[in-house]
């Protein structure tokens, strides 16, 4: 296990895994940021002592936010061009959606960034994040022109696999991290939610850009397979979450951070792979969210192998869409509580409580027709129903609170995703009430990261790069009373 550092300690405390990542993206910078943090820190007063704590405080972290980048700035003409608004307010909402959420975040490059780049927003989210990025992409992939840029967006993800590699054990190659921070902050060890199978997917329906799928496929598939291979540990076909630096914290920030679900999470060695470097780098939590995203990303993955002509990939990748789904409606499903459920890795139990990752299964198409319908059934009742829906627990819950970040709060792009699944399986009064909700709530409160799920009130970051999905929800036809068209 890789001993957690303090503040005290130098690079010479690094385990044997850690210090190939600091050499691979530069001792010096780090060692450089080392110091400034223990003269921060003493100079404080402050007593941190675990890794985690440090994350606030890393270089270049100044609560300041990074101006505008230079494709921001959209004109009113520009917009009513482009899409077909139900009303003023919603023409208003669209132009700040693709003024602020998404064209003023592409900034230039810097370092590490070679390339254009998504920031996600506001003083401490200085990078490049997997599902924030998504969800810009598929907006931006409806203006004009912007396919060049795109492909920019997503070529940053594969210089990093490459840096990622060049140091990295053959057992963690191919990883995509969580967010490829920029330069001299610390390189996060662990990766996110695996949706960029599906952005690649939302972009070409969008613009027909064969080019992108060419570049991406092949780099989908490697970092896929990392997924399972790292996150998938006991070959039963469900995810966990982990992270090579030990941080339990940081495993968690793989998923939707503070889920209830997660409370007694604990990290482990690889249950069956053994040697001396081997740290406890894995959780014993199988969670429903990524599991589903997994099963999303490959059946987009899929559908892109097909399209290109790859029958070989996308047989490939079907057994591990057949081998999931198998093991997420045996394994995870709860008839009771009307959802799926995340299990304790080793004995498959499962853990009695329900969280917004629960829902993420009908995004991703894996209940069945009986179990959508239950799943509606309670999503529709008391405990899911909060005047703004959708909360990220169970309110009947103890540990809930209406503006609990991932205990009760209510983030715009976990409702898109999981009224989008309510709306395939048929279920659209429900997810137009959910969604045109959302939009309401936004009109009144504003476009932030996240919302009271009672009282609706803003929270976290104003015009976050997520929240874009407050746009893409009535883009997708998912609304009913605010509606927007793409002409």
């Amino acid at each position: 296990m890789w001993a957690t550092p303090s503040v005290d300690a130098g690079l010479e405390s690094h385990s044997p895994l850690q210090d190939s990542v600091l050499d691979a993206f530069g001792k010096a910078a780090t060692h450089a940021n080392i110091m400034k943090r223990r003269r921060f820190i003493k100079s404080a007063g402050a007593g941190l002592v675990a890794y985690s704590g440090l994350n606030s405080l890393c270089f270049g972290n100044d609560n300041k936010p990074y101006p505008p980048g230079p494709f921001s700035g959209i004109s009113d003409d520009e917009i009513r061009k482009l899409f077909k608004t139900s009303s003023d307010v919603v023409f208003d909402l669209t132009k700040t959606v693709v003024g602020k959420c998404v064209l003023e975040k592409i900034l230039a490059p810097m370092p590490p960034f070679k390339n254009h780049w998504v920031y996600a927003g506001g003083p401490y989210y200085k990078g490049q994040w997997i599902w924030d990025t998504m969800f810009v992409v598929d907006i931006l992939s409806i203006l004009p022109g912007k396919e060049a840029l795109i492909r920019e967006i997503f070529q940053n993800y594969w210089d990093f696999q490459d840096r990622w590699n060049a140091r990295m054990p053959d057992y963690a190659h191919d990883m995509v991290t969580v967010s490829i921070k920029t330069s001299p902050q610390e390189v996060r060890q662990f990766s996110q939610i695996p949706i960029l199978a599906w952005g690649v997917e939302r972009v070409f329906k969008r613009n027909g850009d064969k080019e992108l799928v060419k570049q991406c496929l092949p780099r989908l598939e490697k970092f896929h397979d990392w997924y399972w291979r790292e996150r998938d540990v006991t070959n039963i076909g469900l995810c966990s979450v982990g992270a090579y630096t030990g941080d339990i914290q940081h495993a968690r920030w793989e998923t939707f951070d503070y889920e209830c679900n997660m409370d007694d999470l604990k990290m482990t060695k690889h249950p069956t792979r053994k040697g001396p470097k081997e740290g406890e780098w894995y959780g014993d939590t199988l969670v429903t969210a990524n599991s589903a995203y997994l099963i999303m990303g490959e059946k987009c993955l899929m559908r892109l192998a097909k399209m290109m002509g790859d029958e070989a990939m996308a047989a490939r990748r079907k057994v591990r869409i057949d081998k999931a789904e198998r093991a997420m409606r045996e394994h995870m499903w709860d008839e009771e509580a009307g959802t799926f459920l995340s299990l304790k890795r080793d004995t498959l139990e499962k853990i009695p409580v329900a969280t917004i990752g629960s829902w993420i299964p009908l995004t991703a198409g894996v209940p069945t027709p009986a179990m959508a319908k239950r799943m509606a059934e309670v999503l529709a009742g008391d405990a899911w129903n909060t005047p703004l829906p959708i909360p990220t627990v169970d309110r009947t819950d103890k540990r809930w609170r209406a503006s609990g970040f991932w205990r009760g709060d209510v983030w715009p792009s976990t409702n898109y995703q999981i009224a989008k699944g309510l709306h395939n399986y048929g279920h659209k009064e429900l997810a137009a009430e959910i969604t045109d909700k959302t939009v309401a709530n936004a009109i009144v409160h504003g476009i932030n990261e996240n919302y009271n799920s009672v009282t609706g009130e803003g929270i976290g970051v104003p015009n976050y790069t997520m929240s874009s999905t407050i746009l893409t929800l009535m883009l997708d036809g998912l609304t009913k009373n605010h509606t927007v068209e793409v002409k």
